[in-house]
């Protein structure tokens, strides 16, 4: 069953999705919908800031230390007084209820998804 239009391989190996650790959660007060405003650690690939409508499952404390996926080759986007450096990847549920995709078990941050 197609879903879409089909991609090729090298539209899919631009994509830069790496493993990144949350190590900052805030309640975005500014957003017009629900979210927080998200700080991660990529490794040797920096730190990166992210805007993340998670707040249906997750709380700030829940976030902290956790492992997510994100893309890192998106461009800056501002939301609100906020500038979201790259995307924090979930999947959406009813109502928009978005579960974080994460590695199954630790691994280094900055490694890429392939």
């Amino acid at each position: 069953m197609q879903t879409g239009s089909f991609i090729n391989w090298a539209d899919f190996e631009k994509i830069e999705m790496r493993t990144g650790t949350i190590t900052h959660a805030e309640v975005f007060k500014e957003a017009r919908k629900p979210a927080y405003k998200l700080t991660l650690d990529f490794g040797e690939y920096g730190t990166r800031r992210s805007s993340a409508q998670l707040t249906k499952l997750y709380s700030a404390e829940d976030l902290l230390g956790r492992q997510v996926i994100a893309v890192l080759n998106f461009p800056r986007k501002q939301i609100a007084n906020f500038f979201s450096e790259c995307l924090v990847l979930g999947i959406v549920g009813d109502e928009n209820t978005i579960t974080l995709l994460s590695p199954e078990r630790s691994v280094p941050n900055g490694l890429r998804v392939g």
